[in-house]
């Protein structure tokens, strides 16, 4: 069926904006999406009838906070298929999800164990990494990829083997959209005996998700990248493994019994969520959450891959435009103009009106692998339109006729 985004459109304030004299066009959504009335509508209703802080409170707005909030991770729960809320950890994004995991698990690695993540990997889901490995004595090795921007999986393979402690792997690459082939990869690592975390903060918002077939341990993303504020996160974790390992912040929430002589720690979720939460935050991602859905995420994919089709024809038909990535993408397009400097590129087309992101995406590691400093990134979400799109190409052109 085909998708109209104008339909959408207004419940989003802020793509009525003009940016010097011209209609926004905001093609940033990798880095920050927008958010419609109705996530606003669930913040502003939290703070004006709800707000209190939750658990142990027995007056009326502490158990209604404590309802709402509890509700949330309900709805979190449905949308990733969870077995169960208790698996569903409210973080502040991906970044604190992945630094949760990798310092829970340091007691299981050692000198000669290995942690294996790859060459698409954001920073947030390399740093955490090299920090467990310098506290541990574990190696961190690198999955390659080849020129249009796809896993080696025969390297995977190899590097795959009886150290491996730990994979960590984006499911789609912020700053070139590739689709990883998570699922598979994911198999392969427990056959091998690893533990897996997935990045999925660029998968939620533009694939249906479900982590009882997915396999893996441990999933992150971020609310402001689905349609919700900044602030709130899920750190999604089978809860077998979650039980098994131990917590990490410690203080209110997370214990059972505090004595000077030793703590007896909560049971999940609260084992991993000490001091108070953001309590609208994660109400707001549930509304978030709940908005997508009711379009339907498998028509938000179609509709963005067409999105990204039709910026990939028209970009590689400007002179000295070369395009990064794998032909079949997810949320973000990557380009380059020949002799033009992104930072420069991304100026002067927001003078125009158009909002991209340019530099290196938090992915310095795979700009050197490709000999660049930068890109231009133009990433897309379910209120972007067709003639966005060729604005963005005109704009493109025009800019790149300027500054030669």
């Amino acid at each position: 069926m085909s998708f109209d985004p104008a339909s959408i459109r207004e419940d989003f304030p802020i793509l009525a904006s003009e940016v010097n004299g011209r209609p926004l066009v905001y093609l940033d959504n990798a880095a920050t999406s927008q958010t419609p009335r109705q996530v606003l509508d669930a913040s502003r209703h939290y703070y004006e009838a709800v707000n209190a802080n939750i658990h142990r409170g027995t007056h009326h707005l502490a158990r209604a906070a404590t309802a709402a909030h509890e509700e949330a991770r309900q709805a979190v729960a449905r949308h990733l298929n969870a077995a169960s809320s208790d698996e569903v950890i409210f973080t502040s994004g991906t970044t604190d999800g992945i630094n949760l995991v990798a310092n829970i698990l340091g007691g299981e690695l050692g000198a000669g164990d290995e942690v294996l993540i790859s060459t698409l990997e954001h920073h947030s889901n390399i740093v955490p990494w090299q920090m467990l490995c310098e506290r541990s004595g574990a190696s961190l090795k690198v999955i390659p990829c080849h020129d249009d921007g796809t896993l080696d999986l025969d390297a995977f393979h190899q590097l795959l083997g009886g150290r491996t402690r730990v994979l960590a792997l984006t499911w789609i690459s912020n700053a070139f959209g590739t689709v990883n082939p998570v699922a598979e990869m994911t198999a392969a690592a427990k056959r091998a005996g690893a533990r897996v975390l997935i990045d999925a903060a660029q998968a939620v918002p533009h694939l249906p998700v479900d982590v009882q077939a997915l396999g893996a341990d441990f999933l992150a993303f971020s609310g402001h990248k689905v349609y919700a504020p900044t602030g709130i996160g899920v750190l999604w974790g089978r809860r077998e493994v979650l039980d098994e390992l131990p917590p990490w912040r410690g203080g209110g929430e997370m214990i059972k019994e505090v004595r000077f002589e030793g703590t007896t720690y909560n049971d999940l979720p609260f084992k991993y969520e000490a001091g108070t939460p953001n309590i609208e935050g994660a109400i707001a991602l549930a509304a978030a959450l709940a908005w997508a859905d009711a379009i339907g995420l498998d028509t938000i994919h179609r509709h963005e891959e067409q999105l990204l089709a039709r910026a990939a024809d028209a970009l590689s038909g400007i002179a000295g435009v070369r395009l990064y990535g794998p032909r079949r993408r997810a949320g973000a397009l990557s380009f380059a103009i020949e002799g033009v400097h992104h930072y420069d590129l991304g100026t002067l087309i927001d003078q125009m009106g158009v909002a991209v992101r340019t530099g290196h995406h938090c992915c310095q590691p795979l700009m050197a692998r490709f000999g660049v400093t930068g890109t231009t990134r133009a990433s897309v979400a379910c209120y972007n339109t067709a003639e966005e799109i060729d604005t963005l190409a005109s704009c493109v052109e025009k800019a790149a006729m300027m500054l030669k």
